[in-house]
């Protein structure tokens, strides 16, 4: 029998499956929000409330936001199933 010790040392709990998501939309969400972040802070910096660093921040999020779903789109496809999970490169719908 195991002490409690060890048993909270070395938990013996298997990992939840990973779930299949659209990586673009997710992307999207985020994107959206950096883009909303950079008006509202752009706004704030023209009024002299808040440092230019902000603004540049947050025009970053949101550049790198369209690359991210640039390359989820190129490089994914989702099932066919319509529930909008996207497949991994290399495996098979097997849905459809």
């Amino acid at each position: 029998m195991p002490t409690v010790l060890s048993t909270l040392m070395h938990p013996q709990r298997t990992p939840p499956p990973p779930i299949d998501v659209d990586l673009a939309r997710v992307m999207g969400v985020g994107t959206a929000v950096w883009t909303a972040a950079l008006l509202v802070t752009g706004a704030l910096w023209l009024t002299g409330a808040i440092p230019g660093r902000w603004p540049c921040m947050c025009a970053a999020g949101a550049v790198l936001g369209l690359i991210g779903v640039l390359w989820a789109r190129k490089n994914g496809h989702l099932s066919a199933d319509g529930t909008g999970a996207m497949i991994r490169p290399g495996r098979q719908d097997v849905s459809g």
